[in-house]
């Protein structure tokens, strides 16, 4: 397999252990580490686009997974279709999620785009946008 390919991988699986709560504290800080410092996050479900930075992103999630609001949280990708040329990646992800949200489980399944972007030699997160299936 491919060294950028295999990095592409591990970025996207830290990408979604990020959130996991259900053993440990999630360290959504870590998502520092794998993006460029202006990477953009977007939710695109019913109500139109919620657009963030990484901060306007990071800090309400650390809230949510941490005070009782989302627990036993675990996002996963089921499968992906990854495009790399040259410095530029793309990714689509199908994923599935569940958890308990206000103390009612749930469960879903969406989609996801990822950006990348090989910065210095070392492949970054630039962007994220998904949104889950209905």
């Amino acid at each position: 397999m491919d060294e950028d390919l295999l990095e592409i991988n591990r970025l996207t699986d830290l990408f979604f252990s990020v959130f996991n709560n259900t053993q440990r504290a999630p360290d959504l800080h870590g998502l520092r580490n794998i993006f460029i410092p202006e990477g953009i996050i977007i939710s695109n479900n019913n109500d139109g686009p919620l657009i963030y930075n990484l901060d306007s992103f990071i800090e309400p999630r650390i809230k949510m997974l941490s005070d009782g609001t989302l627990t036993n949280f675990r996002e996963g990708e089921v499968s992906h279709d990854t495009s790399i040329f040259r410095n530029i990646a793309q990714r689509f992800s199908v994923y599935e999620k569940s958890g308990k949200l206000n103390g009612q489980d749930f469960k879903a399944k969406g989609r996801k785009t990822i950006q990348f972007i090989k910065v210095s030699g070392e492949w970054k997160i630039s962007s994220v946008a998904w949104s889950d299936q209905e």
